[in-house]
């Protein structure tokens, strides 16, 4: 009988302690978040209130074309991720044109330079995956493996950094496959708004100040626009490792987990940091219904109606939409924000 009740109690206990383990791990998500939110006003009090970029403003005068830039105009601020306790300095190198005596070139590491890219090899990465880099780390503690970059769920990610949280280092590697920060920002929001126009997706490569990052002051929706939220599917997560996805790393790993995005899942609600500063728990449902709603109500002359862009290169599947868990999923909403910065990822009052 004892034991009965014994079982019984544990039975009726650990669904509550789960939940209390899982909530508290939330709140140090969103207590990341935070003090995220103070690192990206510092950098926009430091650089004329301007979103975090990597690429020079002036790439677009020259379509984009790294070599061509290098060549012609100047070396860009290379692309430094930290210094080893040795002081060896790690970084995505480009070593081309006036940028000669740098390792690395312009084939292996533009696209980490650009807000995200939307064609070749490494389509959907790029700077947006990256704010741990030393240009945007200096504003929290210096530190690529700094713990605030990772969230407590995401065991994939931090599975790869965590070893590296007590070293001295601000940044080193074990020729295991590097780990990107748990939070990303918003790639649309990176670009000059005319990029993911309402009028129609322009290639910033034909723009001459596409690849200018926009003034925070250019928000017209600071609390609907999403500013920085969990890379991955952390919670309300179904499963970890996306079978969707090729298990194969940058040198031809194999065995290499990809997680399921946040936008990959019906019931994914990640934190997420908004440019007015609120740190909330933001449900793909909600997107997915406030880019519903807003394109029945839409002007039917604009080529895009929705929240998020349908007429960029990733396609009506939008940012890997065709990789989700399930069939109810469909939203691009964060990483192709129509209008960009102007724009917004969900509606406020029903």
């Amino acid at each position: 009988m004892v034991v009965s009740i014994i079982a019984l109690l544990i039975a009726i206990l650990l669904p509550a302690i789960g939940k209390a383990r899982d909530a508290a791990l939330l709140t140090q998500s969103m207590g990341n978040l935070r003090n995220l939110v103070a690192a990206n006003s510092a950098y926009g009090a430091d650089w004329s209130d301007r979103q975090f970029t990597a690429c020079p403003d002036d790439v677009g005068l020259v379509n984009g074309n790294c070599v061509t830039y290098t060549t012609t105009i100047a070396c860009p601020p290379q692309q430094l991720v930290g210094w080893a306790a040795n002081g060896a300095m790690w970084g995505y190198f480009i070593g081309t044109g006036k940028c000669a005596g740098y390792p690395g070139s312009c084939a292996e590491n533009w696209a980490v330079y650009k807000p995200i890219e939307f064609n070749g090899v490494d389509k959907g990465f790029g700077s947006f995956r990256l704010p741990n880099v030393k240009a945007f780390n200096g504003y929290v503690n210096s530190r690529y493996y700094d713990p605030v970059f990772w969230a407590p769920k995401d065991k994939i990610s931090i599975g790869g950094a965590e070893k590296y949280f007590g070293l001295a280092d601000q940044f080193t590697w074990d020729g295991s496959i590097s780990a990107f920060s748990s939070y990303c920002f918003s790639p649309a929001a990176m670009w000059t708004p005319d990029v993911f126009s309402r009028k129609g997706f322009k290639d910033p490569n034909t723009l001459p100040g596409g690849y200018r990052s926009p003034a925070v002051g250019q928000a017209q929706y600071p609390d609907l626009k999403t500013r920085m939220l969990e890379h991955a599917w952390l919670q309300n997560s179904e499963s970890m490792v996306n079978s969707n996805f090729s298990m194969q790393g940058p040198n031809g790993e194999t065995g290499v987990p990809e997680p399921w995005y946040f936008n990959h899942g019906y019931n994914s609600a990640p934190a997420t940091m908004y440019f007015d500063g609120h740190v909330a728990v933001t449900g793909v449902a909600d997107a997915m219904e406030a880019d519903a709603r807003a394109t029945v109500t839409a002007d039917p002359t604009l080529a895009e109606k929705g929240l998020w862009h349908r007429g960029s290169p990733f396609g009506v599947n939008g940012y890997w939409g065709a990789q989700s868990y399930d069939f109810m999923v469909d939203t691009s909403y964060h990483i192709l924000t129509t209008d960009g910065i102007r724009g917004r990822d969900v509606i406020g009052a029903k």
